[in-house]
């Protein structure tokens, strides 16, 4: 039985299908599956040459590992819907393997947003202006449509620019576009998508998307990746782990019951065509 007195919760960057620098930083917290717990912030997959042994790795560690998915990892879904391949793409060897549908049966029940204590786990980010409540509703809502056979719609749809005004396909495709792309919005309040370089030199009048958040104002810290030129980044009420891993940079983890942040550079062997 697992030691709780002693059980460690590790929250872990993109991981992008890195899956011997994955490896590696799981020795460097002394992860043990029969005591502690993996929570990812999404893309777990594509980029890296390793995705099929990362899910195989993650969905084989049961209650042991949760996640929210990102923007690859809907990719990786549309794709295996019948959607346009990208030149990036590193994912024939899913498609391929012979436990296939089980590992994209498991990947898409994943959820878009976790909260555990008072820390909430998104991939990408929320609107400024959303309670945790909307945005909660707003995630199980996307979460249905996903599971429901959508994902080649709503993925599709994703550059539906966020507005209060939308309904149906068009909302959950906004509200998609927001867990999984936001990084920062513009003065006038709307997602700023075209915008991926570090905080510092955002286009004139746009800032980070927890600047002046509601759910950072009602107490919580949200925990996010998807932002590798901001790399590992604390502010009130957010923490950011994408610290650029499959960019040659490297995975970074953050204990969560006590916020020590450990790391390891890429691997050589993960590096492709770098």
């Amino acid at each position: 039985m697992c030691d709780y007195s002693t059980m460690s919760t590790w929250i872990i960057g993109d991981v992008h299908g890195c899956f011997v620098t994955l490896k590696r930083l799981l020795e460097r917290i002394e992860f043990d599956p029969d005591r502690d717990r993996v929570i990812q912030v999404g893309d777990l997959a594509n980029k890296g040459p390793g995705t099929l042994e990362v899910l195989r790795w993650a969905r084989g560690l049961g209650d042991r590992f949760r996640m929210v998915l990102g923007n690859h990892d809907l990719h990786l879904l549309a794709r295996a819907a019948g959607g346009r391949a990208r030149k990036e793409d590193t994912l024939d060897s899913v498609f391929e393997a012979p436990d296939r549908e089980a590992l994209l049966s498991w990947l898409t029940i994943q959820p878009l947003m976790l909260k555990v204590g008072e820390t909430v786990i998104v991939h990408a980010g929320f609107m400024p202006e959303w309670p945790l409540v909307e945005a909660e509703a707003l995630a199980r809502e996307c979460e249905s449509g996903l599971r429901a056979g959508g994902i080649g719609d709503l993925h599709e749809r994703r550059k539906v620019i966020w507005s209060a005004d939308l309904d149906g396909h068009g909302r959950a495709a906004a509200a998609l576009g927001v867990f999984t792309r936001i990084r920062t919005v513009r003065l006038d309040g709307r997602p700023l998508f075209g915008y991926w370089g570090p905080e510092k030199t955002a286009p004139k009048g746009a800032r980070p998307w927890f600047e002046n958040s509601t759910i950072v104002a009602e107490g919580w810290t949200t925990v996010f990746g998807h932002w590798a030129t901001l790399g590992v980044f604390h502010a009130p009420g957010a923490i950011c782990l994408d610290s650029g891993c499959v960019y040659g940079g490297s995975l970074s983890a953050m204990r969560l019951e006590d916020g020590r942040i450990k790391k390891v550079d890429l691997a050589k062997s993960d590096r492709l065509g770098m």
